[in-house]
C-alpha cells in the first residue's frame, strides 16, 4: 500500500518550498537550507548573521547610595535603552518539508544588542558638591544600567521573538500541513 499515503505530490511540496524560501528572504535576506522529504532540495545561501524580529524600548532605573571622601550620597539612575531580540542565524537554520509538516530548524532566539538611548541623573542628594562627581557616578555607573537593561530584555524579549516569527512566516505561508519551529538549544562551550 505505498500509494496509500498520497498527501501533497512531490510537486506542491515543491512549490512549497518556493514559497518558503520567498518569505526568508523576505523577512530574514537570506535564503535557507530546505529539504523535502529528506533530500535537499536548495541549499543556504550567503548565511545572514542575525535576523532581528523586534526591537523594543526598555527603561531602567537605579538607585544606589555612594560614598565619596567621607560623604555619602544617594544617587538615582534613569537609563533608556532599545533591545533587539531575534535569531543568529550562523548557528544554522534548516527547513525540511514533508507531507504531513513542515519543520523550520533554527536557534534559540535571544538578545542581539542592547543600545543606550539615553542616561539621567535624576536626583543626587548629598552634603558636599565635587563637579567632578556627576560625571564620575555617571560613566561609573552607565555600565550598571545597561547591564540591568540588558537582563529586562533577556527575561521577555526572546519568547516574543519566537512567537513573532511564527506569526509572520504564517502569514506569508498558508499550508495544509502544520508549520513547525523547533528551536535547538544551544549548550555554550566556553
Amino acid at each position: 500500500m505505498a500509494g496509500a499515503h498520497s498527501g501533497q505530490s512531490t510537486a506542491e511540496l515543491e512549490r512549497l518550498g518556493k514559497n518558503l524560501r520567498a518569505a526568508f528572504v523576505d523577512i530574514a535576506h537570506l535564503q535557507p537550507r530546505i529539504t523535502i522529504n529528506d533530500r535537499v532540495y536548495m541549499e543556504q545561501t550567503t548565511p545572514v548573521s542575525e535576523l532581528v524580529v523586534l526591537s523594543r524600548r526598555i527603561e531602567v532605573e537605579h538607585e544606589l547610595l555612594q560614598t565619596w571622601v567621607g560623604s555619602s550620597k544617594r544617587v538615582k539612575l534613569h537609563g533608556t535603552f532599545i533591545a533587539k531580540a531575534g535569531f543568529d542565524l550562523r548557528k544554522g537554520l534548516s527547513i525540511n518539508i514533508r507531507p504531513d509538516e513542515i519543520m523550520v530548524q533554527l536557534p534559540h532566539a535571544q538578545i542581539l544588542g542592547v543600545e543606550q538611548q539615553q542616561m539621567d541623573v535624576l536626583r543626587i542628594r548629598k552634603r558636599v558638591v565635587e563637579p567632578h562627581f556627576r560625571q564620575d557616578v555617571q560613566s561609573e555607573l552607565s555600565c550598571c544600567l545597561s547591564w540591568l537593561g540588558k537582563k529586562a530584555a533577556e527575561s521577555e524579549l526572546p519568547a516574543e521573538a519566537e512567537e513573532t516569527l511564527q506569526q509572520q512566516l504564517e502569514q506569508r505561508i498558508h499550508t495544509a500541513q502544520p508549520l513547525r519551529l523547533v528551536f535547538k538549544d544551544e549548550k555554550k562551550s566556553e
